[in-house]
């Protein structure tokens, strides 16, 4: 349905605060902040707008104004909906991202396969492959909402949260098509789930930690894997969540209350040298600062801030982080590395070139994913979920 007027003169007031400093979901927040009295359903339809202005900003005209470029926006997207084939792949391919992208992805190939092997291991020329204009197009779609239900639960919550749906690729995944408040929900504040996209929880289970270990979750954040990886230890054993910023460990916290979640510590550390504890680790999950290129479906307007200046200063972070983290790890323990992203220089080079500079390490098979390979790259229109990188190591 075409956007009303109402809508359209909240959207435009978003978008004249948003810059680069203030992206498109920070510039929301804070607008829904100060129109706190904005109707539930009002809001959303803002939101979307906002979104669906930014999937579909090169096909507008931006010396129209603010409105009548939303109007547009918002009428491409019904078409599209309508069918998706009514866009062109050569269009999306010049249009939805940014041209740097080709040059930094290794683009699939047409065959379509569950889940797309990569790393140094991997026979290219056996490999599934999707295709680009698949990728191009469910980058254009909106992104599907996924909970992560408290182990064995998804299909109760499922159930009592309605408009939910399971997953194959996760056992304890729900996607949720409704259009409750979430975070007021009984459910939430029982601890019944977490919001967590499908492709985040297949990280925790990449890692496959076993109750009575002791984990270090090196880039914890605000805690989602975290509290996922406790889950799978059955809240026993130990994890260290570390991030440099301790507002996000204090986020952390209190979903962990809300949880019922307490065999772990936090501490910040700023990924240097200096290691935020002498202990030893079972394993290590170092789920690295990326670009986001895998959330460009989520977050649309970071298609047009994200450059490859970025790319390479973000890659040369990850290296660190891998190379100071790993001498925590014990003998024989599992070392696991996961970005959000699908640029080349972020993922595969990453992983091949600390596989080059640590002979120590192995590269481990991702066997809890269902796979022989060390590596995996999880494509956003495969899952219907975030695009996400994960490559695995044990220690000799």
């Amino acid at each position: 349905m075409p956007a009303d007027q109402t809508t359209l003169n909240h959207t435009a007031r978003v978008l004249v605060t948003v810059t680069p400093q203030l992206p498109a979901d920070a510039a929301l927040r804070r607008y829904f902040y100060h129109h706190d009295r904005l109707a539930p359903q009002l809001r959303r339809a803002i939101s979307r707008c906002v979104f669906n202005y930014y999937r579909w900003l090169r096909w507008v005209d931006t010396k129209q104004s603010l409105q009548k470029q939303l109007d547009h926006a918002l009428h491409l997207n019904e078409c599209f909906v309508r069918d998706a084939k009514s866009v062109k792949p050569e269009a999306l391919a010049a249009r939805a991202v940014p041209e740097w992208l080709t040059a930094e992805i290794d683009w699939p190939e047409a065959k379509v396969g569950a889940v797309v092997p990569n790393g140094p291991s991997a026979a290219k020329d056996n490999r599934p492959y999707p295709s680009e204009a698949a990728y191009l197009r469910q980058l254009q779609r909106e992104p599907a909402l996924w909970l992560r239900a408290r182990p064995g639960k998804a299909h109760h919550l499922a159930q009592t949260l309605g408009h939910g749906q399971t997953s194959q690729h996760a056992p304890d995944a729900v996607r949720y098509s409704g259009e409750k408040d979430l975070f007021r929900t009984a459910q939430f504040h029982e601890g019944a789930f977490e919001i967590q996209d499908l492709a985040s929880q297949l990280v925790a289970l990449a890692a496959a930690p076993f109750p009575g270990q002791t984990w270090w979750d090196a880039c914890a954040g605000e805690g989602g894997k975290t509290l996922h990886l406790a889950d799978l230890m059955q809240n026993k054993g130990l994890i260290w969540a570390t991030d440099r910023n301790e507002r996000r460990l204090q986020t952390l916290k209190r979903r962990a209350a809300r949880a019922k979640i307490f065999n772990f510590r936090t501490a910040t550390w700023d990924g240097s040298e200096r290691l935020p504890t002498k202990a030893k680790f079972d394993g290590i999950l170092i789920d690295a600062p990326c670009s986001g290129v895998g959330t460009w479906q989520r977050n649309p307007h970071a298609r047009w801030t994200t450059t490859l200046d970025d790319v390479r200063e973000l890659a040369a972070t990850q290296t660190a982080l891998l190379h100071h983290a790993a001498g925590s790890l014990k003998s024989g323990g599992r070392l696991l590395y996961a970005v959000c992203t699908l640029t080349r220089s972020e993922t595969t080079a990453i992983a091949d070139a600390f596989t080059a500079a640590h002979p120590e390490f192995t590269p481990a098979p991702l066997q809890a994913l269902g796979s022989s390979l060390p590596a995996l790259t999880l494509w956003p229109h495969e899952l219907n979920a975030n695009g996400m990188f994960i490559a695995a190591w044990q220690k000799a």
